[in-house]
């Protein structure tokens, strides 16, 4: 879509004239803003009644000014009104006075290039009473499809209209619209006897209409009964299978192997020399790919105004290329990345991750089958705990799973367990894919074969 789109909500175009009377009138001759707007409706169910109906208006606008002394103040409002924006310029303005002359960001050398053309239908909501219905129609399905699903405690239904935009006083103006639509179940499913068995499914969309609702209720049924027969596992070293949603859960875990943020700020598993470095079996190919069709609310441009664009950061396992945002990539004497976030202080982050195999390399072992190995496999369906079983800046993780061990090629789910390991040796214990690469919210990927990793069955 068009970088100037005027709409029923921003007009970036006059937002920008606005805030350079307002700059001008207050002596300041540099600045630039970020804002964020959403209308945002949710429902919840609980057999077959609401149990919560939402909607809200929300806005996020952060502005930075830079005194004369080159030294850069930050002020946040929700308010877009004239007053509203020469309160949030001035206030900016008196705090540059305190700006930290050891980290002074400036405008991005790309906030004015050309964006990509992103394929985005908009779809008018279609409103908290019809979600509702489809979200109970839902539930019930779900409910029905075997005698032990007594409920689905967590789901929701949501649709979100927003609006993105970054000006700055140099002539930057990008404008992106978007609609988005997102539905998840989790269904909880008890036997007499039987210790509660959880799955879930989520689905994503430009709109409520678009939905794979029938998708995500069988997913969440199978995945849900599938775990009903349980054993407990013995402790040792087995070789796992991954799933995609787990390995990119994984992986997004220790994103600071390619955070150029985290290495300046020295809390990566990377240091500035890391780039060529082989990190990962020489198949593994990753890149972060924020522009990907299948990336459900993809932005065309970052918090700094720069294009979003592919980016290599794994190719044959070599470190090719770091996150950047503007002042990492002056201080490493590259381009940024388009992957900032603009605050107080600048972050830097993932959009999309595509994994999978380097083209033209044999890709690992080749016709891999967990079902017709000839050792047990232990198929990790879904990890847990990650904010606590995760220490990003040693590389270790130790984190509870959902999962299944097939012997024989009889599966059967795991009671139990955890699965720990250093994520350094994981890229390197790499076996294998199986299967097409899968699309999942959070990426792209493939199962993936990791050989030698410690599972820890229930005591």
């Amino acid at each position: 879509m068009s970088e100037q789109q005027n709409s029923n909500g921003l007009n970036a175009e006059h937002l920008r004239s606005s805030l350079e009377q307002i700059a001008a009138a207050n002596g300041i001759q540099r600045w630039d803003l970020g804002a964020a707007c959403s209308t945002d409706i949710s429902v919840q169910v609980d057999r077959g009644e609401p149990k919560q109906m939402k909607g809200a208006q929300r806005s996020s606008i952060t502005v930075r000014v830079w005194n004369e002394q080159g030294l850069v103040g930050v002020t946040s409002t929700s308010d877009l009104s004239g007053s509203g924006l020469e309160r949030a310029l001035t206030g900016a303005k008196d705090a540059s006075a305190f700006g930290n002359a050891d980290d002074i960001p400036a405008f991005s050398p790309l906030a004015t290039a050309p964006l990509a053309e992103l394929h985005q239908p908009i779809h008018a909501p279609q409103g908290i009473l019809r979600l509702l219905d489809t979200l109970k129609g839902a539930e019930q399905d779900l409910l029905g499809r075997h005698a032990a699903i007594s409920t689905v405690p967590y789901n929701g239904l949501a649709e979100r209209s927003s609006e993105r935009i970054y000006l700055n006083s140099d002539g930057a103006c990008r404008q992106q619209q978007l609609s988005t639509a997102s539905l998840y179940l989790y269904a909880r499913a008890e036997e007499t006897g039987r210790k509660p068995r959880s799955a879930g499914a989520v689905r994503l969309a430009y709109g409520a209409g678009e939905l794979d609702v029938d998708g995500c209720v069988n997913e969440a049924a199978e995945r849900t009964i599938s775990h009903l027969d349980y054993a407990p596992i013995d402790t040792g070293r087995y070789t796992c299978v991954f799933s995609p949603e787990a390995f990119l859960d994984l992986v997004g875990a220790f994103s600071n192997l390619f955070n150029a943020r985290a290495v300046l700020d020295g809390v990566s598993l990377s240091h500035r020399d890391s780039i060529g470095e082989t990190l990962a079996v020489p198949f593994l190919d990753i890149h972060d790919n924020g522009l990907h069709p299948a990336n459900i609310g993809a932005s065309a441009f970052d918090g700094e105004g720069t294009p979003t664009r592919r980016l290599a950061l794994l190719e044959g396992g070599v470190l090719r290329n770091f996150l950047h945002s503007e002042a990492t990539a002056r201080a490493f004497g590259v381009a940024p990345t388009g992957h900032a976030g603009l605050g107080a202080k600048v972050s830097v982050g993932p959009d999309w991750f595509e994994i999978g195999p380097t083209p033209g390399s044999n890709g690992g072992e080749s016709g891999l089958d967990r079902f017709k190995a000839g050792q047990p496999i232990v198929w990790i369906d879904s990890l847990s705990a990650l904010h606590a079983g995760v220490k990003a800046s040693q590389g270790s993780f130790s984190l509870p799973f959902d999962g299944w061990l097939i012997s024989g090629g009889e599966p059967r789910s795991i009671e139990a367990a955890t699965v720990a390991g250093d994520i350094r040796q994981v890229l390197k214990a790499i076996v294998g894919f199986e299967g097409e690469a899968k699309v999942t919210p959070d990426g792209l990927c493939p199962m993936v074969w990791v050989e030698g990793l410690s599972v820890t069955g229930e005591a």
